[in-house]
């Protein structure tokens, strides 16, 4: 079987869709599914700098990996994707169609155009399609006339969570499986004999709440002396919200994009994440990520982290309450036991609930009975 990922975002770029379409692809291999990822790539240039203000990863993409355009930065739904729009994607979406015979397609965000847009309208094989949006997304409303007709193209609806479900079903009504984000799990963590600090991953975005945990931290500091470690920000956005917020960079280390390799790493020395989100988010997936490591979450209690909290694994807060989040972690770094409890049950978490190879197969048996039907 041959399956073609299809992602409307630029793989320079790191997000959570295109980190999920990533593991699908290695998840599916390991079934025994050849797979091919059509997406957007921005190359290095200055013509890239021009377009992204933040960095990314700008090196060849690996081969099973299909380009098809550069992206630009689309305000939508709080967030600031990186989405391909060219017309040029079209005739290069058909293309890879036409030369690759995918036994199934499968769209991430499957209204977004151009890309996934261009791969529906052009599919002449089964489409799977999954969800991950929550929130208005008002943008739909104009792209419902011109070419929401397209939906009835889908042979199977996947949405990562109940919130995902409901954004959806508001848009698009129909039947919808959920089928929850995987997490790349590591052979081996420890919840305990970690360094003295804990992380931010995430974009710098209103909100992910960066902010809200930037005003905590100084207190946070002079009560643990702990680090942060912020990944997935982009350094200088970093540096000039410190500066707005009057914030001194005392502890704080700005490490930008990392690689997924990278990322483990940070996850596997660290403490504690912690994920001050204000809204928006479907699913949380740098929480289970997390888990995976056996690391313990202090997350705010928002729609979409509700999902995968728990109190074997994680400590909440109200969101955008800096006191709260300062009490969480402080409370979580002074009691080390209680720390390493959360980090191994959070482990458990993720193995039990959210193992890619668990969901591979799900994937699998969707193929197969979107072919036979």
């Amino acid at each position: 079987m041959k399956v073609g990922i299809v992602v409307p975002y630029s793989w320079s770029f790191w997000g959570a869709v295109v980190e999920h379409a990533e593991l699908q692809a290695d998840a599916l291999r390991r079934h025994g599914v050849d797979t091919r990822t059509i997406i957007g790539n921005d190359p290095p240039g200055s013509f890239t700098r021009v377009l992204h203000p933040r960095s990314g990863r700008h090196d060849t993409p690996p081969p099973d990996v299909i380009p098809v355009g550069r992206s630009v930065i689309v305000p939508a739904n709080g967030t600031l994707p990186n989405i391909v729009l060219s017309p040029r994607s079209v005739r290069r979406v058909s293309r890879a169609l036409e030369r690759e015979r995918f036994d199934v397609l499968h769209l991430h965000e499957p209204m977004t155009p151009a890309i996934c847009v261009a791969a529906l309208a052009l599919a002449q094989v089964p489409v799977v399609a999954t969800f991950h949006a929550h929130g208005n997304l008002g943008w739909m409303r104009p792209a419902m006339p011109i070419w929401g007709f397209l939906i009835d193209r889908l042979d199977h609806r996947i949405a990562v969570s109940p919130h995902a479900l409901d954004t959806a079903h508001r848009w698009l009504p129909g039947e919808y499986e959920i089928l929850p984000n995987g997490v790349l799990i590591p052979p081996a963590a420890e919840p305990g004999g970690r360094e003295h600090q804990i992380l931010f991953a995430g974009r710098q975005e209103a909100r992910k709440g960066l902010q809200v945990l930037l005003r905590a931290w100084p207190e946070i500091r002079r009560r643990t002396d702990a680090r942060l470690r912020i990944v997935g920000a982009d350094p200088l956005a970093v540096r000039l919200l410190l500066t707005r917020e009057r914030i001194s960079d005392e502890g704080i280390d700005i490490l930008g994009f990392l690689s997924q390799d990278d990322l483990t790493a940070e996850l596997l020395r660290s403490k504690a994440l912690v994920a001050p989100s204000l809204g928006g988010e479907s699913f949380g997936m740098v929480l289970t990520r997390a888990y995976a490591c056996a690391t313990p979450v202090v997350a705010s209690d928002i729609d979409g982290y509700r999902e995968v909290m728990t109190k074997e694994a994680a400590v909440s807060f109200p969101a955008g309450d800096e006191r709260a989040l300062t009490e969480a972690v402080v409370g979580l770094l002074e009691h080390e036991p209680r720390r390493a409890a959360l980090g191994a049950g959070a482990r458990r978490v993720a193995i039990e609930r959210y193992s890619w190879d668990d969901i591979g197969r799900r994937l699998v048996e969707i193929y197969e009975q979107a072919i036979a039907s």
